[in-house]
């Protein structure tokens, strides 16, 4: 094989991984913190382990169609998206629910909560062994921002949150929300509003933003919302 050739099939393969993206990472403001956020932050007990670079928060380019202000979901690559202006995009590296409890589909934003309570389904206590209630609080695996998600005008038991296992952003672990660290949780929190439209792509469909094969094509889901 000619080295040209070789060097074609590796720029093709760094197409498809999304690594021709433009990228721009951005550091934690933490002039945005509240000092609530600041106390509670600073009680952590867990790790609080780096996130990989690849997830770390960063503004990159985006070519779905979803309006400005939406958030879209990837399960696929672990990366949770809040659009912008001029085809860019917010990205976030997230921890998502194994597949068998996953979700899927279009919603908005019902309601918002800083430092949640958490209140566990009758599956999860079933299925986890945990307490009924846990209270608000470094230790609560809601962390430190929740968004709860409904469709149709109903709750779809769905959220995003913060977490209180950074180390796992990345990995498929949770029990079925999109969990960011405490401190993305705080960001995306303060840039949404109830009545945000959250766009949870198929994982089976392969329509992930983060693959320009796809992206380029400009296909997207907004508009079923209109």
């Amino acid at each position: 094989m000619s080295l040209k050739v070789k060097l074609g099939l590796l720029a093709a393969g760094l197409m498809l991984s999304g690594c021709m993206q433009a990228t721009t990472y951005e550091a934690t403001n933490t002039q945005a913190f509240k000092p609530k956020d600041k106390e509670l932050l600073a009680k952590i007990r867990y790790a609080n382990t780096p996130v990989a670079e690849p997830y770390r928060r960063a503004i990159v380019d985006y070519h779905r169609k979803e309006a400005p202000g939406s958030i879209v979901v990837d399960s696929d690559s672990h990366y949770l998206y809040y659009v912008l202006d001029g085809g860019k995009a917010i990205r976030y590296g997230i921890t998502v629910g194994e597949e068998a409890m996953a979700w899927s589909g279009i919603a908005k934003v019902g309601s918002m909560t800083e430092w949640p309570a958490w209140h566990p389904t009758k599956g999860e206590i079933e299925r986890l062994g945990v307490p009924t209630f846990v209270a608000p609080g470094p230790d609560n695996p809601m962390g430190s921002r929740a968004m709860y998600l409904y469709a149709n005008g109903k709750d779809t038991l769905f959220r995003i949150h913060g977490t209180n296992q950074p180390e796992y952003i990345g990995a498929s672990i949770s029990s079925g929300c999109i969990r960011l660290t405490n401190e993305d949780a705080i960001d995306l929190y303060n840039r949404v509003k109830v009545g945000t439209i959250v766009v949870v792509l198929d994982p089976k469909k392969g329509d992930s933003p983060y693959k320009p094969q796809m992206a380029l094509q400009g296909g997207g889901t907004y508009a079923a919302m209109q």
